[in-house]
């Protein structure tokens, strides 16, 4: 397992997902309004079972894409990449999501700006995107403080509990290319 560590401030680190981490995992992410606004691949129930393979997918990925959101030790909730390649290896998803209990306090502005400098200096992105489900403002205004710009909406993009939905998309890209 890679060590890599992101201190985010305030008390939040972002680290890999680790054996210990599935009890805490469970009680952050068993929440019908934490899988809201994620992808159906997220599951609701979120079981120990899901905790388990999640940490166990995670084990051994090089680089490490995907960290857990570790306040005091607990996993509160996680933030990661999915890289681009071919033509759009400089690119990359950024996604995230926090435990309600942790809403509100500006842990998720602090995730997001750290792992997008990460992706910026460490990996050498020149553009980082998500997409945002309708109606989900406080992910959107997340994004738009740490430096994204919404880009456009793509219209039903998205098929979430039975409905169709639009997809806000938003990207920030790096303006200084030297050095890649």
């Amino acid at each position: 397992m890679t060590d890599e560590r992101i201190d985010a401030g305030g008390g939040v680190i972002l680290r890999p997902f680790r054996l210990g981490d599935e009890r805490s995992l469970v009680e952050s992410a068993n929440d019908p309004e934490v899988a809201r606004f994620l992808r159906d691949r997220f599951p609701h129930p979120y079981t120990l079972e899901d905790a388990r393979g999640w940490v166990e997918f995670n084990r051994d990925l090089r680089p490490c894409c995907n960290f857990a959101i570790d306040v005091g030790g607990a996993v509160v909730g996680g933030a990661g990449f999915v890289f681009g390649d071919d033509v759009h290896r400089f690119s990359a998803e950024v996604g995230y999501w926090l435990g309600r209990a942790h809403w509100g306090r500006g842990i998720a502005t602090r995730v997001l700006g750290a792992i997008t400098e990460y992706g910026f200096e460490r990996h050498a992105m020149v553009r980082l995107y998500a997409g945002v489900f309708e109606g989900n403002e406080a992910s959107a205004r997340v994004l738009e403080k740490c430096g994204y710009a919404r880009e456009g909406v793509a219209r039903k993009a998205a098929l979430k509990g039975g409905k169709f939905l639009d997809v806000w998309q938003f990207a920030r890209v790096r303006e200084d290319l030297s050095g890649l």
